[in-house]
């Protein structure tokens, strides 16, 4: 049998068994202060990778990324037969002034996004514009990708 000393029962008497869900609770919030947008609707995080949106047609693949605050001479783009990779800097600094008080935001930070093509290009006619914060990139299709379609034969 074990003996229990008086200190022992006193902790056991303040246990506050919702003390670590409340730490938890804590370091969550730190981490979404982090990453969510701030005031400026920017993100805080120290990573930046531009959003994408694709489609494709019969004869093209239409690709959207979403680059704010950056101009064509910012970006490096590279088209292969399968890919496309899109580099860049990112250099993002805002000051607001309130009350008497300088509050100075600044991101700096290179980026790279590759993303996989569902179908193979023509690399040489690739057509491409940046304007507005959105780069717009129009993949011709290889001829042999096009009109794709198999027969079945049903036994």
């Amino acid at each position: 049998m074990a003996i229990m000393h008086r200190d022992s029962l006193e902790e056991l008497a303040h246990w506050e068994p919702f003390r670590g869900v409340e730490r938890l609770q804590q370091e969550m919030n730190r981490l979404f202060d982090r990453f969510l947008p701030n005031g400026n609707g920017e993100m805080r995080s120290l990573a930046f990778i531009p959003s994408a949106e694709m489609e494709e047609t019969d004869d093209h693949i239409y690709l959207k990324l979403e680059v704010p605050g950056l101009e064509a001479k910012d970006l490096d783009v590279h088209v292969t037969e399968s890919s496309v990779i899109v580099k860049g800097e990112r250099r993002s600094e805002s000051k607001k002034e309130e009350k008497g008080i300088v509050r100075s935001e600044f991101h700096y930070g290179k980026f790279e996004r590759r993303i996989s093509l569902p179908a193979h290009v023509q690399t040489t006619n690739v057509q491409a514009e940046c304007k507005n914060g959105m780069l717009h990139l129009t993949l011709p299709k290889v001829e042999s990708e096009q009109h794709k379609a198999v027969k079945v034969n049903l036994s």
